[in-house]
């Protein structure tokens, strides 16, 4: 067990629960992967709960008991490290308690100590003063023989390995660079010495031709230099702008290979950082890199140099800049404390602003001008108290670093002339020991903020990491099937299915139920009953948590994904418009870009949008989305329906695809499809009546289960949830 707590940064916003787990089980001795602890914690967009930390655990081989606890339970009774619920939406590790502090491992920030008053507010969360009877959420953990006897994958810990492909053709550009670098350092070299010849030799001896002779000299180095520095930049800009083409290239390539269940873990901002995380890579490579072994160079060429001058000169100098730099990393912790509130506080100002913003209908409506703006103007009182702190800390971080480099000319100064005068020393030695003390100190401050792009750069190759070690979707096997069975019927064998763990209810409780082929099947039910759920799972979005699914007599899972919904055409209730042309967004399907102009007009006639399409003034090639015109919900619905007819598919599956549309184009809509449908296996999730009254079969779903099962006349004659359905719309209807 290790003395010191071991600290794990959460990879997104989501992954506090795992993280903590991780730095618990590193606590103890076992370096587990970060994507082992996601899995088992069934880690979705919403994070996770403490139900799945806790199954995550046991699954380790730690014992885990989630209790809830007073204060004075925790400080007294509860063996450490536990992880406690922080503020109703984040976990942290608790891992000591002394008199005066509670230690706690934010995977969000680091090492932080609370006082008591703080660290109960922030756990114990309710309106009003806390009680010492007051409780909050506390999951215990503890290792079994289990958990030392498991062998568990391990992190990688050497992220950058990950780099080396992507960095390898480059090597002889990389290599010219060092020798740029070099060069560049042996001028900087020369320099000084030119200077002390100047004073030593041109000036006192009154020789201006010696003079003219070196700045001549100094002239060429700076042309020289100026040259190096030129195609250094231009060599550093082109090899590390390929590096990022190609590390954002194959990260896009990796992303599309990857299971859509991978996109429910994940929010957009989670995906957009990654992205930026490229960047940072980036700049990792072309600047602080190159500035850490450029500043590394002058350190040791100026630091001989300055020791061959004067061994007391160099001791000034070393022990001043050990200080500074010192001084400066003890602030690193208190200002990256600072930031993360001011984060914090800074992710509320904005989330404050744009309900300001967006919510101004219902704020007019409701007269809650004044409320909403008390709380926006709150955030900006936390947010001035934290400006205040971190400009206190800055000015006190610059006063005492601007003392000691201050004090070290000074010394410099001092000990120069001094030897100048005890005759050990030329002018032009003083001077030159001047200019050497001046290169240094830009070096040396660099290597404090090498340090931090070296962190944030290890937390995103870690995080690209994550994506490129997952398992792609497609081509799993080599034996999977891209050719459709004799029998394209699919039958669902005794299906189970949950998202998130084994906590988490049932989203399908144990389905059964045939699809025939070239039919109709219609499911109906109310809201959550898990009918789009059962379309996801068609679409091998999900694999079942139990039972199987067949087409034909093969497991779906042995189809390859991509050849599948090559073959089934989708209206999903969360369709997506592309900001692009019209007949860009019907013709999606066809990959290669060639567009058949027939399939496009005939999937727009059924869908009854041809004639809008053709009033407008650039017909198909009109463009829409985020960066074209606006069309209406029911516009939106008609062209994901040319889009799946378009797709001529063997399998065509609609999720609710004409909720959004008027009576009138909803009943051509329907009577044309009918006609389309033939040879094809539809099934259709939806509330209306007219949509799947003509069903060859219904299916009735409550809360996971299929209560009722048969054709719209047989299910009304059993006057049960089918019926009441559909006489609850008549009455509406009337």
């Amino acid at each position: 067990m290790s003395n010191k707590f071991s600290f794990f940064k959460q990879l997104d916003e989501m992954d506090c629960g795992p993280t903590c787990l991780r730095m618990v089980a590193a606590h103890y001795g076992k370096s587990i992967s970060g994507e082992i602890l996601r899995e088992k914690a069934f880690i979705t967009r919403e994070g996770v709960n403490v139900g799945g930390i806790s199954q995550a655990a046991e699954a380790i081989g730690l014992q885990s008991l989630v209790i809830h606890s007073t204060y004075q339970m925790l400080a007294e009774e509860v063996p450490l490290p536990a992880i406690v619920h922080w503020r109703e939406r984040h976990f942290v590790v608790v891992y000591k308690i002394d008199k005066k502090y509670i230690f706690i491992a934010d995977p969000a920030f680091g090492l932080i100590k609370y006082t008591k008053d703080e660290f109960v507010k922030g756990w114990i969360t309710q309106s009003g003063p806390i009680k010492e009877e007051d409780e909050g959420i506390l999951l215990l953990l503890e290792p079994t023989v289990e958990f030392h006897e498991e062998d568990h994958e391990s992190e990688n810990k050497d992220n950058f390995k990950f780099l080396i492909p992507f960095i390898r053709p480059y090597r002889k550009l990389i290599y010219q660079l060092i020798i740029g670098l070099f060069i560049g350092s042996v001028i900087q070299l020369i320099l000084p010495f030119l200077t002390q010849s100047i004073v030593d030799i041109g000036i006192s001896q009154s020789n201006i031709n010696f003079i003219n002779l070196v700045l001549i000299g100094q002239l060429i180095l700076f042309f020289a230099q100026t040259t190096t520095t030129a195609i250094r930049s231009w060599l550093l800009l082109h090899v590390t702008s390929r590096i990022n083409i190609s590390l954002l290239g194959n990260f896009l390539i990796k992303l599309m290979k990857l299971p859509i269940a991978f996109f429910d873990t994940k929010s957009t901002g989670d995906l957009l950082q990654r992205i930026q995380d490229n960047a940072r890579i980036q700049n990792f490579l072309s600047t602080a890199s190159l500035n850490i072994l450029f500043s590394a160079l002058n350190i040791l060429v100026f630091g001989a140099v300055l020791l061959y001058y004067s061994t007391a000169i160099f001791l000034v100098f070393l022990c001043c800049t050990v200080t500074n730099f010192i001084w400066v990393y003890s602030f690193m912790r208190k200002r990256a404390a600072l930031d993360y509130k001011r984060f914090d506080q800074a992710s509320g100002n904005q989330s404050s602003t744009m309900q300001l913003l967006n919510g101004m209908q219902e704020i007019k409506l409701n007269n809650s001008e004044k409320r909403r703006r008390w709380e926006w103007e709150l955030i900006q009182v936390k947010l001035f108290k934290l400006s205040i702190k971190s400009l206190t800390l800055n000015q006190l971080q610059d006063i005492g670093g601007g003392f000691v480099m201050q004090l070290m000319g000074f010394l410099v100064t001092y000990l120069a002339a001094k030897e100048v005068i005890a005759g050990n020393f030329t002018l032009g030695a003083m001077l030159s020991i001047q200019y050497i003390i001046g290169q240094l100190n830009a070096p040396v401050t660099s290597f404090t903020g090498f340090i931090q792009s070296y962190q944030d750069a290890r937390i995103s190759l870690e995080r690209l990491g994550e994506i490129h070690n997952k398992t792609n979707e497609a081509g799993l096997h080599e034996d999977e099937l891209d050719v459709l069975p004799p029998s394209k019927e699919i039958t669902f064998n005794d299906v189970s299915f949950r998202y998130g763990s084994a906590t988490s209810p049932l989203v399908l409780d144990h389905i059964s139920l045939t699809i025939p082929e070239g039919k109709v099947t219609a499911i109906v039910g109310a809201s959550g009953s898990g009918k789009t759920t059962l379309l996801k799972l068609i679409l091998k979005f999900y694999n079942p948590t139990g039972g199987v699914i067949e087409v034909g007599k093969q497991n779906i899972n042995n189809f390859n994904s991509d050849f599948w919904r090559k073959n089934v055409g989708v209206v999903m209730q969360e369709g997506y418009l592309f900001a692009d042309t019209i007949a860009r967004n019907i013709t999606e399907s066809d990959s290669d870009g060639i567009l058949n102009k027939d399939k496009l007009l005939k999937s727009a006639q059924i869908a009854n949008i041809e004639e809008f399409i053709e009033n407008l003034p650039k017909g198909y090639k009109t463009r829409v989305g985020s960066s074209g015109i606006g069309v209406s919900g029911g516009q939106r619905q008609r062209i994901f329906i040319a889009r799946a007819i378009y797709k001529d598919a063997a399998y065509l599956l609609f999720d609710e695809a004409t909720s959004s549309l008027d009576a009138n184009n909803e009943k051509v809509i329907m009577e044309r499809l009918e006609q389309y449908y033939t040879n094809r296996t539809v099934v259709v999730v939806a509330h209306r009546l007219s949509t799947v009254i003509n069903a060859d079969q219904i299916i009735v779903m409550e809360k996971g289960r299929i209560i009722e099962q048969g054709n719209h006349f047989e299910l009304s004659k059993l006057k049960g949830a089918y019926y009441t359905l559909i006489k609850n719309q008549l009455e509406l209807g009337q």
